[in-house]
């Protein structure tokens, strides 16, 4: 339930942002544990408002950041406010529900990571969970610091290996949506729900998809790569990259959630403990 007082409070600052003008009353605010969602009518269309958790107050400036390095990757926010880690959206339409739509976007995602790779610095700076290959022994022992999963504490050594291996990789880090499946998807083939994404090795991105799609995916997400290195060689650093995700994905997850898990409380623990399986499907 929203509290009143604040909801006053978000849309006062709604009624001063330039372009927006309510014509309607909103729709019920949709709250979870990560973020409070509500659709807007204004006299231009439908908005989008988002207010997000502590965990991912960062979702408003990397909207800046994308909206200006990948355009056509993105909604172009009408507003933000990063300090209080609110933005506002056009409407981008429905949520897609076809996989094949994934597959298709998947090499216009990976461009896009290349071309971010240059703002790893300014990612960082707004604030997305440094989950790069060298981070992945130190994000290990964080996971096990929050989350119980005693079986697989002897398995630092092996994430040391990992990160190590992955480090040397050709590809250069950049963001990782980290929750990429078709129905953050758009039409027109643009990424939506910024709020779960980390810096990485880029590779990570595709845990979800192989995850919900299998094989089908990783022809389509690697080919931008190809100029970087061999096939065999990309293969055996999605395998790693796949891997660490796992570790990145439950820690973000569990820091979203941690304000009320409800029945996801034990979703952080199942990635986590997933790592001694095979990186793929599991």
């Amino acid at each position: 339930m929203v509290d009143p007082a604040w909801w006053d409070t978000v849309l006062h600052w709604l009624d001063h942002q330039p372009g927006i003008t309510r014509v309607g009353p909103p729709e019920p605010p949709r709250v979870r544990a990560w973020s409070t969602t509500c659709r807007i009518p204004t006299a231009t269309g439908a908005v989008w408002f988002k207010a997000n958790g502590p965990a991912a107050h960062f979702e408003a400036r990397l909207y800046d950041i994308l909206a200006a390095a990948v355009p056509d990757l993105v909604l172009t926010p009408i507003a933000t406010d990063p300090a209080r880690g609110w933005l506002v959206l056009p409407d981008g339409g429905p949520r897609l529900t076809d996989p094949a739509t994934l597959v298709d976007i998947l090499p216009r995602y990976a461009q896009a990571q290349l071309d971010l790779a240059p703002h790893v610095p300014d990612l960082l700076a707004a604030g997305l969970p440094d989950m790069r290959p060298a981070a992945m022994p130190d994000r290990f022992r964080e996971a096990l610091a929050e989350i119980e999963a005693p079986e697989i504490e002897a398995m630092a050594d092996s994430v040391a290996e990992w990160s190590t291996r992955l480090a040397a990789s050709p590809i250069p880090v950049s963001i990782d949506h980290n929750d990429l499946h078709v129905g953050n998807l758009l039409p027109g083939g643009r990424c939506y729900d910024w709020g779960d994404s980390v810096v990485a090795h880029p590779f990570a991105s595709l845990l979800v998809p192989l995850r919900q799609h299998g094989e089908q995916v990783i022809a389509a997400y690697l080919e931008p790569f190809t100029h970087l290195a061999r096939l065999p060689e990309l293969r055996a650093d999605l395998e790693l990259a796949c891997r660490l995700g796992k570790i990145a994905r439950a820690l973000v997850f569990h820091r979203a959630i941690a304000a009320a898990p409800g029945v996801l409380a034990d979703a952080p623990r199942d990635l986590l403990v997933a790592l001694p399986r095979p990186s793929f499907y599991d």
